[in-house]
């Protein structure tokens, strides 16, 4: 990414961490066993996290690495994670994918969840090649959206506002400023750098609680939601209360299964 992209870059995921926290999935159980099977280590020493953002994902590493370290550039973003992070082993750096001040060869795994689409893959990836050791995997997680719900109609009602959402984004042309790299692309760039022995991907499932309330909340989740908002754009013009209204009489308040995919694309030092 580029110097005058990243400043607009950090400003897109700032004031909305609490709803992004809230809304957005856990890595499943499974991830934290292949990963440290695929780095052939028992326990990782050394787990970083990359575009960690409130520490969804740096948290779930507590009980399953000696130590963890986020990384994100959204100071709003990083300022939730130390705030909601108890356990000694975590810390927290500002930064951007690279370069990342720590010393080469430091880390048994780095894992970018949700985030790999926003960092510039070529000065990302050489990155992670000099912080992995030898035989360390990097793993780019991409959760599929929306979960399965427990209502059909749910789903339909979240992609009649993801539609609305698109033809806004097309009058104010907020996502001009910030460049962006296809997820479906991720795995044929990790083998077209050449640092990885080993690539593939793979899916996981797993299954979280959610009601009407953690679907409006995903529905605001959104950074290109936020910058709409922010640039005028009302939650009326955008479908949220009828989103709201229609997730109520669906889902109700009582929270019920969603089941959730991850595609993970992974490689071997």
């Amino acid at each position: 990414m580029s110097s005058e992209a990243r400043p607009a870059s950090v400003e897109r995921f700032m004031g909305f961490a609490e709803i992004y926290d809230r809304a957005r999935p856990h890595p499943p159980e499974a991830l934290g066993t292949i990963l440290a099977q695929l780095a052939g280590v028992e326990q990782p020493a050394l787990v970083i996290d990359l575009g960690c953002g409130t520490g969804l994902a740096t948290r779930y590493w507590a009980e399953r690495a000696g130590r963890v370290i986020g990384i994100d550039s959204s100071p709003d973003m990083l300022h939730y994670a130390q705030g909601h992070s108890c356990k000694k082993n975590i810390s927290y750096l500002m930064g951007y994918s690279y370069p990342i001040g720590l010393p080469a060869g430091c880390a048994d795994i780095i894992t970018v969840s949700q985030a790999f689409h926003w960092m510039e893959p070529e000065g990302t990836l050489a990155e992670v090649a000099r912080l992995l050791r030898p035989g360390g995997v990097f793993a780019a997680l991409d959760f599929d959206f929306p979960p399965i719900f427990p209502a059909w109609e749910a789903e339909f009602a979240y992609q009649e506002y993801l539609r609305r959402v698109d033809a806004r984004e097309k009058l104010f042309g907020v996502n001009e400023r910030i460049p962006s790299w296809s997820k479906s692309e991720h795995l044929r760039r990790m083998q077209g750098s050449n640092y990885f022995r080993f690539t593939r991907e793979f899916y996981l499932h797993h299954m979280e609680m959610g009601n009407a309330e953690r679907l409006v909340l995903g529905a605001l989740s959104y950074g290109l939601v936020q910058s709409l908002l922010k640039a005028g754009v009302t939650e009326h013009e955008l479908g949220l209360d009828t989103l709201r209204a229609e997730a109520e009489h669906i889902l109700g308040k009582e929270p019920k299964p969603w089941y959730w995919s991850v595609q993970v694309r992974v490689g071997v030092i």
